[in-house]
C-alpha cells in the first residue's frame, strides 16, 4: 500500500472501487440532496430495475416458454443461465467502457444492448433465438451491475452517499419482484415487451443529467467536471473545497500503480482473497439462482401454486431488502451476514422436508405448504444480508491498489457460480428435489462457520485498521 497517502485520500480510492467515490462535502462539511442529484439517482436505479427484472423473467415465464416452443429440460436451463455468461462477459468489460464513454454513455449503450436483446424474446420462435436474446440482456446487465453505483457513488455527497449506492440493492429487488408479480398474470411474451420500459426510461432521462464530475475530471475535462459538480450541488453552491478534492484525488490515480490478478495470491493478501472471494463461492451455491430463476416450478413440483407463491415472495423480498439496508450500518455486518445465512439453512431445510415427505407420502396436505415457508423463509434471510453484504465487505478488505484486480476476479467468481447454479439446477431438482435443497442447506451451514470463524467485522472501523487486521504482512 501507497505510505504517502494521506487518511482521507485512502478512504476515497476504496469507495471508487467498492461501489462508492469521494462524491464530495461542501465547505461546512455536509450537502443536502439537491433535485438534481435526486433525479440523476433515479434514472441511474432504473438500470438496477432492467438487472433486476432480467433475473427475475425466467421464473414466471418457464411454463409458457415450454409449453409454446416445446423446450426441454436442457433447453430451458440454458435459456434461464444464460443470462449469467452474457452478465459475465459484460462485467468483465465495464470498467474499460466505462473509463472509455463515460458513466452516462455506458447506461445508454447497455439500455439499447438490452432493449434488443428483449424484443429478439419478444419475437422468438426457436430456442436459438431464446438464448441470443437472453444472452444480449445479461450482457447488458453485467454493464448495469458496474456502472449504476459507480455513477450514483461519484455524484452524491460524502454525507449522503451510503443511504444513495444503497437504493441500487433494493431497485433490484423490486425488479426482481415486480417481474414475479406481473409475470403471475401476463404471457411470456408480453412481460419480454415490459422488459423494454425500465430501458427506455433510463435511456430518455440520461438526456436530462449530467455525467459524472470525477470521470470528466479524469479524462481531462476539468471545466464540464466543476460545471456538472456544480449544477449537482445547487447554484448557490460553494463547490471548491470538493472540486480541489477531486482534483487532488484524480491526481493520486495517475501516480498510483495497479496491481494484476496475479498479484492477489500472494501470502499477504490471502486472508483477504479468501474472505472475498470464500463469500461470493458460498452466495452463489447456496442455491440462490437456482430458487431465483425457477421459483414457479419449484412451488409447482411440490403441490403449490407458482403464481401465489411468487407473489408470496414478492410479499417478503422487498420489506426485508428494506430492512437490511436499515440494519447494516447499526448492528454490523457480522451480525447481520451470521442471521442472514442461518435463516437461509433453515429455509433450505424446511424445503428439503417438505420434499423427503412428499417422497414418503407423509403429510401430503401440509407438504405443498411447508415447501412455501421454506422458500419464503430462504428468499427474506438472504434479502437481508447474504444478498448485498458480501459485496459490501468485498469492498473494504483489499488493498488500495488491489481493488480493480480484486474486483474483477470477485465479479467473475460470482457471475460464473450464477452461471453454474442456474444451469445445472433443474437437473439436480429432476434427479432428487430432497437431495438438491439438503445439500444447499449443508452449503448454508458452511456458510455461517465461515463468517462466524473468518470474516471480519468492519463496521466502524477505518480502512486502514482493516488492512493492518487482514494483511499482516503488507
Amino acid at each position: 500500500m501507497e505510505e504517502g497517502l494521506s487518511s482521507s485520500l485512502l478512504k476515497e480510492k476504496s469507495q471508487v472501487h467498492g461501489g462508492g467515490s469521494s462524491g464530495g462535502e461542501s465547505g461546512s462539511g455536509s450537502a443536502s440532496a439537491t433535485s438534481a442529484v435526486v433525479l440523476s439517482t433515479f434514472v441511474a436505479v432504473c438500470g438496477s430495475y432492467v438487472f433486476g427484472s432480467a433475473i427475475g423473467y425466467s421464473s414466471p415465464a418457464q411454463s409458457g416458454i415450454t409449453n409454446d416452443l416445446g423446450l426441454s429440460v436442457a433447453e430451458y436451463s440454458l435459456f434461464g443461465s444464460i443470462l449469467t455468461i452474457g452478465a459475465m462477459i459484460g462485467a468483465i468489460m465495464s470498467g474499460k467502457i466505462a473509463d472509455y464513454i463515460g458513466r452516462r454513455g455506458t447506461m445508454g449503450f447497455s439500455d439499447i444492448v438490452c432493449i434488443i436483446g428483449w424484443v429478439i424474446i419478444v419475437f422468438s420462435k426457436a430456442a436459438w433465438w431464446l438464448d441470443l436474446g437472453r444472452l444480449l440482456v445479461g450482457y447488458g446487465m453485467g454493464l448495469l451491475s458496474y456502472v449504476v453505483p459507480v455513477y450514483i457513488a461519484e455524484i452524491t455527497p460524502k454525507n449522503l452517499r451510503g443511504g444513495f449506492t444503497t437504493v441500487h440493492q433494493l431497485m433490484i429487488c423490486i425488479g426482481v419482484s415486480m417481474t414475479y408479480l406481473i409475470g403471475a398474470f401476463l404471457n411470456w411474451r408480453i412481460l419480454a415487451l415490459i422488459g423494454t420500459i425500465p430501458c427506455l426510461v433510463q435511456l430518455i432521462g440520461l438526456c436530462f443529467i449530467p455525467e459524472s464530475p470525477r470521470w470528466l475530471a479524469k479524462t481531462g475535462k476539468g471545466i464540464e467536471s466543476e460545471a456538472a459538480l456544480q449544477r449537482l450541488r445547487g447554484a448557490d453552491a460553494d463547490i471548491s473545497e470538493e472540486a480541489a478534492e477531486i482534483r487532488e484525488y484524480t491526481e493520486t490515480l495517475e501516480r498510483l500503480s495497479e496491481g494484476g490478478i496475479l498479484e492477489l495470491f500472494q501470502r499477504k493478501y490471502a486472508h483477504s482473497l479468501i474472505v472475498g472471494v470464500g463469500l461470493m463461492v458460498l452466495q452463489q451455491f447456496g442455491g440462490v439462482n437456482g430458487i431465483a430463476f425457477y421459483a414457479s416450478s419449484i412451488f409447482i413440483s411440490a403441490g403449490f401454486s407458482g403464481s401465489i407463491g411468487m407473489i408470496a415472495m414478492v410479499v417478503i423480498q422487498i420489506p426485508m431488502t428494506l430492512l437490511g439496508v436499515l440494519l447494516m450500518d447499526k448492528s454490523g455486518r457480522r451480525p447481520l451476514l451470521l442471521v442472514s445465512a442461518a435463516g437461509t439453512c433453515l429455509g433450505c431445510l424446511l424445503a428439503a422436508l417438505s420434499f423427503l415427505f412428499q417422497d414418503l407420502q407423509q403429510w401430503i396436505k401440509a407438504t405443498p405448504f411447508l415447501a412455501l415457508v421454506g422458500v419464503l423463509v430462504y428468499t427474506g434471510s438472504f434479502s437481508l444480508g447474504m444478498g448485498g453484504i458480501p459485496w459490501v465487505i468485498m469492498s473494504e478488505v483489499f488493498p488500495i491498489n488491489m481493488k480493480g484486480s480484486a474486483g474483477s476476479l470477485v465479479t467473475l467468481v460470482s457471475w460464473l457460480g450464477s452461471w453454474i447454479i442456474s444451469f445445472t439446477f433443474n437437473f439436480l431438482m429432476k434427479w432428487s428435489s430432497t437431495g438438491t435443497f439438503f445439500a444447499f442447506s449443508a452449503i448454508c451451514s458452511l456458510t455461517v462457520l465461515f463468517v462466524a470463524k473468518l470474516v471480519p467485522e468492519t463496521k466502524g472501523r477505518t480502512l486502514e485498521e482493516i488492512q493492518a487486521s487482514m494483511n499482516p504482512f503488507s
